[in-house]
C-alpha cells in the first residue's frame, strides 16, 4: 500500500479494483503488501469519491476482497514492536508456504512469535481501525510537512499517511545522482540532529544496463522521514522541522558520496560509502 517512489501516497480503491480485474483475467494472484492498510483506507475515505460516509473498517473489507492474500509487517499498522504474517485465501497455497517454511526455518511448532506477541498483534489490528487514532496520527505527519513547507523546504506534496518525504534533488542540487544526494542528506540529518531517516533514491533504485553498462537513475531522489506511532509529541516534530531548516541553511557544505563496498543484492542495506573530496 506504500509505493516508496510515490512519496507515501495512497492507492485508490478504483485502482485496486481495476488491477484485480486485470489479474483475474490472466489468472494472476493479487497479493497486497498490507503493512499500511489502515492509513491507506483512511486516506481513501478522505480523498476518493463515494467513500466519505463509509467507515475505515468497511473500506478495508472492500479493499481486501479484491485480492487473494497479503503480507503484513505488523510493526506498521499492526501497532506492535515485532512480528508479521502471510495471509492467503487458498488452502493449497497455505500448505505450499508451510512446506517451504520447513526447509528454511523448521516446523511451524518449532518457533514463531510468543503468545504475548500474537495477542498484541491481534489487539493492534483492532485498534488501528479506530478513526480518532488515525486522524491524530495522519494529522501529526501533516503538521510536520506543513512546518517544512512554510520554511521553504522541498518535500513531496501532498503529505502521505506515515511519513514526510524530502526532495533531495531540490534540497541538494549541487550533488549529482551519481553521488547519491539522498544518502548524503540522510547522513547530514543524522550528524546534525540525530534524525534517523532513509534514502529512497539512487542508492536504492539505480540500475546498471547489463548490455551497455549505462546506469539508469530513478526519477525521484527522496529521503523518507517515517514517524513511529504513539512515540513522539508535537515538540518532537518542531525539533525535527527546525533541525532540517538548519541543515538546509548550510546545504552547500554537504558533500556527495561514493561506494567503497557493496553486496551483490540490496546494497542500500549494507553498502559502505565515503564522502567525496
Amino acid at each position: 500500500m506504500d509505493p516508496l517512489q510515490a512519496g507515501g501516497q495512497p492507492v485508490s480503491l478504483e485502482n485496486v479494483r481495476e488491477t484485480s480485474q486485470l489479474c483475474r483475467k490472466y489468472d494472476i494472484p493479487l497479493i497486497f503488501d498490507a503493512c499500511r492498510f489502515a492509513e491507506n483506507c483512511f486516506l481513501i475515505k478522505e480523498r476518493e469519491g463515494g467513500y466519505s460516509e463509509k467507515s475505515v473498517k468497511e473500506i478495508a473489507a472492500e479493499l481486501f476482497s479484491y485480492g487473494q492474500g497479503c503480507t503484513m509487517s505488523a510493526k506498521k499498522d499492526g501497532l506492535v514492536n515485532i512480528g508479521g504474517f502471510l495471509a492467503l485465501n487458498s488452502d493449497q497455497w497455505t500448505q505450499s508456504a508451510t512446506n517451504l517454511l520447513i526447509l528454511i526455518e523448521g516446523f511451524p511448532t518449532y518457533g514463531g512469535l510468543a503468545g504475548r506477541d500474537l495477542e498484541a498483534m491481534a489487539r493492534g489490528l483492532y485498534e488501528v481501525l479506530n478513526e480518532d487514532y488515525l486522524r491524530f496520527r495522519i494529522n501529526q505527519i501533516r503538521d510536520l510537512g506543513q512546518q517544512l513547507i512554510d520554511r521553504g523546504i522541498p518535500i513531496v506534496k501532498p503529505v502521505g499517511g506515515h511519513a514526510v518525504y524530502l526532495n533531495a534533488k531540490e534540497f541538494l542540487p549541487h550533488i549529482p545522482q551519481s553521488e547519491f544526494p539522498g544518502q548524503a542528506l540522510a547522513v547530514a540529518l543524522f550528524r546534525e540532529a540525530g534524525i534517523r531517516s532513509v534514502e529512497i533514491g539512487s542508492l536504492m533504485f539505480a540500475q546498471s544496463d547489463q548490455v551497455t553498462g549505462e546506469i539508469h537513475y530513478p526519477e525521484l531522489e527522496l529521503v523518507r522521514l517515517a514517524v513511529p506511532r504513539r512515540v513522539y509529541t508535537s515538540m518532537h516534530m518542531k525539533y525535527v522541522a527546525q533541525s532540517i531548516v538548519e541543515v538546509y541553511g548550510k546545504r552547500d557544505q554537504i558533500k556527495g558520496l561514493r561506494i567503497v563496498e557493496e553486496p551483490p543484492f540490496l546494497r542500500h542495506f549494507t553498502a559502505r560509502l565515503e564522502e567525496i573530496g
